[in-house]
């Protein structure tokens, strides 16, 4: 085991303050729209919707890198008890995990989201949706990974018993999360959103040991996100600024910048997307640049393809590059047109 994973491990295990306001993240935040916001549950245009994000992070740092993983499902209902037409109800499943490998330490999580959208005039071009999400995550370790003092021989390596006193390796929680957006429609194409969230409101404990301790439970999470599609034109192009903000006990979190979308073939079905934005994060040391983002993506009909990479600009710093590669890809069954009611990436 590196020097670097026993770090790892030993916060996570025991320091509790650590485990605190350690939330999944993915840099295309807007490709996993469930776990984004429970109000972006069903907020788009068509009847269902699948989507998957896969994140590669730390492969230079560790031994094996933390590998992330989240797919989810949802669909867009017409409320049967509702005389407005436009209105309409999302109905969302999501599941995610988060893997350190070398370590065998994990995060698996499920969780099920209801979100009601309200047509706020006849036209359907103003919505705002309510939305409630509930879920259960695991946490597990691998003991047989880890070494202590006691347990080197002087000579040959860590060869004997150890007499530290682990607790269960595994433990559970339940979460809630809610979460309101705002949808502006305007001209042919233009789209605003708005939305905010709170996540971990039962502030779950977040420690493998019986014994609650203070710091060992979830902040509640607080973010808003901002974001538009604004042609330019007549060509269909489009412009698409993104921003996020996230606030979790002492960390905070800001994800700003823009994609371009570029039109491909006869009626703009297709489109090629180009973007960058930066990501700087407060931590107990302070306000810091953590990365600089750019991504490319590609939609072909009712599909869209998304890579991203985040750079380190701190490593770089310290001579070696270290950064997160990411996946994503989105479905949409029964699209209907191209006012697709949820920003893409």
């Amino acid at each position: 085991m590196t020097v670097h994973a026993r770090l790892l491990i030993f916060g996570l295990l025991f320091t509790g303050r650590l485990l605190v306001a350690q939330d999944q993240h993915f840099t295309q935040f807007y490709a996993s729209p469930q776990l984004l916001n429970p109000g972006l549950t069903g907020a788009f245009e068509g009847r269902y919707r699948v989507n998957a994000l896969y994140r590669d992070q730390w492969r230079n740092v560790l031994d094996n890198p933390i590998r992330t993983f989240a797919v989810a499902g949802d669909l867009r209902l017409n409320p049967p008890f509702s005389r407005f037409s436009q209105d309409a109800v999302g109905l969302g499943l999501t599941f995610f995990t988060d893997q350190v490998s070398v370590l065998d330490f994990s995060t698996t999580q499920i969780a099920l989201a209801l979100a009601y959208h309200k047509a706020l005039d006849a036209d359907g071009r103003q919505y705002l949706t309510l939305g409630v999400q509930g879920g259960l995550t695991q946490r597990n370790v691998n003991y047989a990974y880890l070494n202590f003092s006691d347990q080197f021989d002087g000579f040959t390596g860590f060869v004997l018993p150890t007499g530290e006193q682990f607790p269960e390796n595994n433990f559970a929680y339940p979460d809630l999360n809610v979460g309101l957006n705002y949808l502006l429609r305007f001209g042919r194409s233009g789209a605003l959103f708005a939305g905010a969230a709170i996540h971990h409101i039962l502030e779950p404990r977040a420690t493998f040991y019986n014994q609650g301790i203070a710091g060992d439970r979830f902040y509640k999470k607080i973010s808003g996100q901002l974001a538009a599609n604004i042609p330019i034109g007549a060509s269909r192009t489009s412009l698409l600024p993104r921003f996020l903000f996230a606030l979790q006990g002492p960390h905070a979190q800001i994800n700003a910048g823009t994609n371009v979308r570029f039109p491909v073939g006869r009626y703009g079905t297709s489109a090629v997307h180009l973007g960058s934005w930066v990501r700087p994060v407060r931590g107990v040391s302070g306000f810091g640049l953590d990365a600089i983002v750019g991504l490319i993506g590609f939609e072909v009909n009712n599909v869209l393809f998304g890579i991203s990479y985040d750079i380190n600009p701190g490593a770089l710093s310290f001579g070696r590059r270290q950064g997160a590669l990411e996946f994503s890809v989105a479905y949409l069954g029964e699209y209907e047109n191209e006012q697709i009611l949820c920003p893409k990436f």
